[in-house]
């Protein structure tokens, strides 16, 4: 039955127009009426219908919406009569489109996700283990993917197999192309060094600036005390030469302006030792502090003259040879024969140095062997060239400045000397630049167009970049630049002596007959030469027995042979090739043995001066610093056996 709600407001006035106040009624004291007045005015009663309301106030309405019956956040949040606004219809879209949303979302987080969230002791724990190992996965798999150096090297060959050119390496020539060139007629003779005329050249004029930074005094310190003046650095092995070799050989340290708090500090240091080239650059790496010192070195850099005409080869007609500066004062480490000239009423004036190095504080140096070496280069020939056409080098960027690039006078070297690294570079913790790349280095316009990246590589592109850069001599010494044995990189091994490299010579030409013999016999017999190895060539192999040290290990951290090492076998366990570094905890016993039956340093040079180790490097640690003193300065010219030896 339908009545309307006009009907039912006649019957039941009272529903909807409740008794107030200001309505008239019986009074409090009257008996006429036999129920008693409320206390309060009742709450309107709702009647909805689905045919419409008589209520059309609006006061009613708003007064009903903000009953304090109703929560705060459903008060005045509709109207019944008012009708929509226009701007409602955009808000009401978005919240429905926003609850649709928030509903896909969270049946989601609760149908694929909720159900694999750890909620027990055991399955958070194990959680945190999974977490764990991969972080440590991806950290590991970041390291190898950033790591350069992802096969060990050869090293074993490059100590045996001598360079056949000096020419730039072509572009083309893969990063692991050890020996891209074979030897002429498929035969060579190992590589040794000194050569018999060596001390009838004269001494190179070699000027060797460590990098540095104003908080590093404590390993300047270290280098002024140890191969910086050292008889054994600077003399060579055995009787030595007097120090004739190294005697226009200087070492200063190079870094940019010191920080202010650093200022007094540096100060002091150069007032003292004398040894310190403070470029006006800020402090930096790879942002133009190798522009910067070669720029400096042009025409701040002096090394001390000949002091003796006693020689039966100086080079001549050089372009520097007629400048010179009086003799500077002197640093504490600088050369003897130096000293004894300041001494004298007239010393000779400095001169141009024949090559400027640009070396780490984190390089051991032993300056006679560096010496020798650049020596020898000097007064040499390019070796000859094999690359037909020559190769294809860098072409150097548009510069505005093009026509007033440096030319080189003819008659100066152009040398590049260092340890070639994936034969595109000299490594940037020791190398060498003849005096004119010197000057091309600090005057052409197109090598201050770049001077940002890493100091290593952006110097071969500048060498690359020279006017004759075919005629640029890559002088490569891959044998005797090596990195500490605890510092655990590709190019680590132990401590090298010229009587290991003989050891080893052997053992790679061994292995090369055996090979040929192999390849001979599958030729002969029209089979495959399984049992040969080409090592020669672009597409060369790396021989698993080349990369062999008896110190070190690739990717596996040091470890001594076992632990409790007293300091003197623990030194000789460093030495590649020793008894006491292939000793084992299965035959510790032997410890004693390995150390009575050691090499004196006679024999490890084999009565030679020099031929032995010249930079080692990666020396991160103060301590290991130390041990590469002990190692290459220290020691007896004879061991207690050999002494024993000698005199029966």
């Amino acid at each position: 039955m339908n009545v309307n709600l006009a009907d039912r407001a006649s019957i039941h006035p009272a529903l909807i127009y409740p008794a107030t106040a200001n309505r008239s009624s019986p009074s409090i004291a009257s008996t006429a009426t036999a129920t008693p007045i409320p206390s309060r005015t009742a709450s309107p009663l709702y009647i909805q219908d689905d045919a419409g309301s008589t209520c059309s106030s609006d006061t009613e309405d708003e007064s009903e919406l903000e009953s304090r019956l109703l929560p705060e956040s459903h008060r005045r949040s509709f109207s019944l009569t008012s009708a929509p606004r226009w701007w409602t219809g955009a808000s009401s879209r978005r919240r429905r489109r926003d609850m649709l949303e928030y509903g896909t979302w969270r049946w989601a987080f609760k149908h694929y996700i909720l159900p694999f969230i750890p909620k027990t002791p055991l399955t958070i724990l194990f959680t945190l283990l999974l977490f764990t190992a991969f972080a440590i996965s991806l950290t590991h798999l970041i390291i190898y993917l950033c790591n350069p150096d992802k096969q060990p090297l050869p090293w074993r060959g490059y100590c045996t197999i001598p360079n056949f050119s000096t020419e730039p390496p072509p572009a083309n020539l893969g990063p692991y192309d050890s020996f891209p060139l074979a030897p002429l007629n498929g035969t060579f003779t190992p590589q040794s060094f000194p050569p018999d005329n060596l001390e009838s050249l004269s001494p190179a004029g070699v000027f060797v600036g460590v990098f540095s930074m104003d908080t590093g005094i404590e390993r300047r310190m270290l280098i002024r005390s140890t191969y910086a003046s050292h008889p054994r650095s600077r003399n060579g092995a055995g009787a030595g030469d007097g120090g004739a070799g190294t005697s226009r050989t200087v070492v200063r340290f190079v870094m940019g302006k010191p920080r202010k708090e650093w200022e007094r500090r540096i100060q002091l240091e150069m007032e003292t030792y004398n040894d310190i080239v403070v470029l006006p650059i800020k402090e930096n790496m790879n942002y133009g502090k190798s522009q910067a010192y070669f720029q400096w070195a042009a025409t701040g850099a002096w090394v001390p003259p000949l002091y003796s005409d006693n020689y039966t080869s100086i080079p001549k007609n050089l372009s520097y040879v007629n400048r010179t500066t009086p003799a500077p004062r002197l640093a504490s480490h600088d050369p003897a024969l130096a000293h004894a000239d300041r001494l004298t009423d007239t010393p000779k004036p400095w001169v141009r140095p024949d090559f400027v190095i640009k070396a780490d504080d984190d390089s051991f140096v032993m300056l006679a062997e560096l010496e020798a070496r650049l020596r020898v280069e000097l007064h040499g020939e390019p070796l000859p060239r094999h690359y037909t056409p020559p190769p294809q080098l860098v072409a150097p960027p548009a510069s505005s400045n093009q026509s007033e690039s440096y030319n080189s006078p003819n008659n100066d070297p152009l040398i590049y000397w260092g340890y070639l690294v994936k034969n595109r570079f000299m490594a940037g913790e020791l190398y060498a630049l003849s005096h004119s790349l010197v000057e091309y280095v600090a005057n052409d316009p197109t090598v201050h167009d770049l001077t940002t990246g890493a100091e290593d590589q952006v110097t071969s592109f500048w060498i690359k970049w020279h006017p004759r850069a075919q005629d640029v001599r890559w002088t490569r010494e891959r044998c005797w630049i090596y990195d500490h044995p605890q510092s655990g990189t590709v190019y680590a091994r132990g401590f090298l002596f010229p009587s290991e490299q003989e050891r080893i010579q052997k053992e790679v030409m061994d292995d090369l007959a055996r090979w040929d013999k192999a390849k001979s016999f599958s030729l002969a017999a029209q089979g495959d030469p399984d049992s040969y190895v080409k090592v020669f060539g672009p597409s060369g192999v790396t021989p698993p027995s080349w990369v062999r040290s008896s110190v070190t290990t690739f990717h596996v951290p040091y470890s001594p042979p076992f632990p409790d090492l007293p300091l003197n076998y623990s030194l000789e366990a460093l030495v590649e090739g020793s008894g006491m570094s292939q000793l084992t905890k299965r035959n510790a016993s032997l410890a004693d043995e390995a150390w009575r039956n050691r090499e004196g340093r006679v024999k490890r040079y084999q009565g030679k001066r020099v031929g032995g180790t010249t930079v080692v490097h990666s020396i991160k640690k103060h301590m290991w610093f130390l041990e590469a003193a002990a190692v290459l300065l220290d020691g007896g010219e004879y061991t207690e056996a050999e002494q024993t030896a000698r005199s029966t």
